[in-house]
């Protein structure tokens, strides 16, 4: 950490993943939320994060008999949780709503203040139920807690902030509030107002498709309180038009603000040019924390240059065992294993290595590969499920080379990213905006195959530190792009990744060292962190 005065930092996100315990969390965002706030426990950083309690998590999301995946939910209840005394109340559809606020330091993060509106007399008490769940009303209800409630938790704990960070455009009314500080409290006018806040303001957008990103009716916030006394015209100024766009209006008012890869800062800046009086973004790479997902024996046996066949073996029949005793079905540890954990949404294409069965069915047949795959489908995304079915199908129809684990969360990753010998990525580019998984698979000696998006690009030497394919090719027509993209993968698939396994295990060690050299610092949390700041929180416009 640098010597110098660093500014004190509160973090805004919808979900945290810091611990499969604690149920917080539905993907990546949450994933590097969780890593964030642990690299600045780690390192020392002065960072708060701001977020909320959920009552249900996000779905737990079994299959059936018939394959079709399905959704659960329970109610959970934390003994690790720590009261504050603290409650605050915001105003939603004119009802006076009460947050209670928890801090969580369990798990070696900073400390993560978490509000909570499952309290009794409340007449919402269940905004704070489900993690993206439900529609437009609730979604809107939740990040009202989120933010103007951050915000007001933040004031009646009597923490010094001087930088807000919103980590995605649902933290945005949080900038709201500081507005209505600003205009109500010192009198300023929205003009100036504007202009200060976006002094304290920095933003991180992830969402690589602008029909992606959050957008409600004018009316609805308006009618849901959400605008805290603005005018149509000045929210119609600040989020781009009706609809409201949670992105527009988060670079509109921050100082400065990143994408979460060189790539995908390339894409924010061109998907969001017509957009005037909005922060610049720059291009910050997500990273991991390694503590959590690294096995050290595999660092430690890249930089001594020991053996590391032997601790990843160890790793592999670890995986093995876990999907026996999840699944009931054994893997050959002497077969190449590909790893594939991604939320089930059509551009990841998580169902693309079997797109040409007459290709793919005698390598499964001959167990040449066996292929491990998870992730959940969005609980409203009835085609993720049908993604999620036939992966389903694949594994029911080859059960001894493809398995699907149900359920997905942070065990299931972690095992994935260290047993796997190989690490598949096939996402329509430039649609993946980073892709922490692949980092905690380099990290661990397994090989990436991955298509140039996300962070792939900055960390691909092909042959060396994992593999390629695809060149960087992009198009517009789906149907073309997807099918260079197959031929691409079964070439390099065929011809380099299966003949090396099998043939030149000396290669592949040498690949997997110089995976884990390369990636173990540029890749790390206390990276991500310093550019954080030097970058973002110092950043004077």
């Amino acid at each position: 950490m640098s010597s110098e005065k660093n500014p004190n930092v509160a973090y805004f996100c919808m979900e945290y993943g810091i611990d499969q315990r604690f149920k917080a969390y539905a993907g990546g965002l949450g994933i590097l939320a969780g890593d964030y706030l642990k690299g600045a426990h780690d390192h020392q950083y002065p960072i708060i994060g701001i977020g909320i309690r959920w009552k249900q998590g996000y779905t737990e999301q079994k299959i059936d008999a018939s394959g079709n995946a399905y959704d659960s939910y329970h109610n959970y209840k934390y003994d690790f949780l720590e009261d504050t005394g603290i409650i605050v109340s915001v105003d939603i559809r004119k009802v006076k709503v009460n947050c209670k606020v928890w801090k969580l330091t369990q798990f070696g993060n900073a400390d993560l203040y978490l509000l909570d509106t499952d309290i009794p007399d409340n007449h919402d008490s269940w905004i704070t139920g489900q993690l993206y769940g439900w529609f437009g009303e609730e979604r809107i209800a939740q990040e009202i807690v989120l933010g103007i409630g951050g915000i007001k938790a933040i004031r009646a704990l009597g923490l010094p902030i001087d930088i807000y960070h919103f980590n995605e455009g649902h933290a945005l009314f949080a900038g709201f509030e500081l507005l209505r500080e600003k205009m109500e409290d010192e009198g300023l006018t929205f003009e100036k107002a504007v202009e200060v806040v976006k002094k304290e303001v920095v933003f991180t957008t992830h969402t690589p498709i602008v029909q992606g990103n959050e957008s409600h009716p004018i009316d609805k916030i308006i009618y849901m309180g959400a605008n805290l006394n603005l005018t149509r015209a000045q929210l119609t100024f600040l989020g781009g038009g009706d609809p409201f766009n949670m992105t527009i209006g988060a670079l509109r008012l921050s100082k400065i603000a990143n994408g979460v890869a060189q790539l995908h800062g390339e894409t924010s800046n061109k998907m969001w040019a017509e957009v005037d009086k909005r922060a610049d973004i720059l291009a910050i790479t997500n990273a991991i924390h390694l503590p959590t997902w690294v096995d050290n024996a595999m660092i430690r046996a890249a930089e001594d240059g020991s053996d590391l066949w032997e601790p990843h073996l160890q790793n592999k029949r670890a995986l093995i065992d876990f999907i026996e005793a999840k699944n009931g079905v054994r893997l050959d540890e002497e077969k190449l294993i590909i790893g594939f954990s991604r939320r089930a949404a059509p551009y990841k294409r998580s169902d693309f290595i079997f797109s040409d069965l007459s290709i793919v069915e005698p390598l499964l047949l001959e167990k040449k590969f066996q292929i491990v795959f998870s992730g959940k489908a969005h609980p409203l995304d009835d085609v993720g499920k049908l993604i999620v079915k036939n992966l389903v199908a694949m594994s029911r129809k080859y059960p001894k080379a493809v398995v699907f684990l149900e359920n997905y969360d942070m065990s299931i990753g972690r095992m994935l990213t260290r047993g796997s010998d190989i690490w598949l990525n096939n996402p329509r580019r430039p649609l993946e905006a980073s892709g922490t998984s692949g980092m905690k698979a380099a990290m661990n000696g397994v090989l990436n195959l991955s298509i140039l998006d996300g962070w792939w690009p900055e960390a691909c030497v092909h042959g060396v530190t994992g593999w390629q394919f695809g060149d960087g090719f992009e198009h517009d027509e789906e149907e073309i792009q997807d099918a260079h993209d197959l031929k691409a993968l079964y070439a390099v698939l065929l011809k380099e990744v299966i003949p090396t396994f099998y043939t030149n295990k000396t290669k592949w060690m040498d690949m997997m060292r110089e995976s884990i050299l390369q990636t173990k610092e540029p890749f790390a949390v206390k990276r991500m962190l310093e550019e954080y700041y030097e970058l973002l929180y110092k950043f004077e416009a």
